[in-house]
């Protein structure tokens, strides 16, 4: 159990420190703001959607390593997939770093199952779902900025 720990940190950590698809989408036609209060997390989601699917998406803000290596592993898992899947994965991970029951497909995130030890600590679900709260934003439409709180 120690080792899938210290493996997970590591994934974590990797992320925050070289962030993936931290940039502004060329042709980006969706985006939205998201803040954490509690933390200071800013993140802003950038889309670029056709024919239901994101062709490219990137992010940029600043926060902690939870927080950025969530939005990097979302971007990763994202591109490419039509909306209707992500929405469900939007779910899936929603439901595994808050502990719903039953626990979601773990081989079907993949990466992102690293977060499942946020449960542990329900301050750090606000920072693990922060892009994705501000993902379903851009998605929607919204212009306010979203907050965690």
């Amino acid at each position: 159990m120690s080792d899938l720990r210290e493996l997970y940190q590591a994934v974590i950590l990797d992320h925050h420190k070289k962030p993936r698809n931290f940039r502004k989408p060329e042709g980006a036609d969706q985006s939205a703001e998201g803040f954490n209060p509690l933390c200071g997390d800013k993140v802003t989601v950038y889309l670029k959607v056709e024919d239901g699917v994101i062709r490219d998406i990137g992010f940029q803000g600043t926060g902690c390593a939870i927080s950025t290596a969530s939005a990097s592993m979302m971007t990763e898992k994202l591109k490419g997939k039509p909306l209707a899947e992500v929405r469900q994965l939007f779910h899936e991970f929603h439901d595994l770093v808050t502990g719903a029951s039953p626990p979601p497909d773990e081989e079907h995130l993949g990466k992102l199952a690293v977060f499942a030890g946020v449960r542990e600590f329900p301050v750090r679900v606000k920072c693990a779902t922060l892009a994705w709260h501000t993902l379903n934003a851009a998605l929607e439409g919204e212009r306010q900025t979203i907050s965690t709180e």
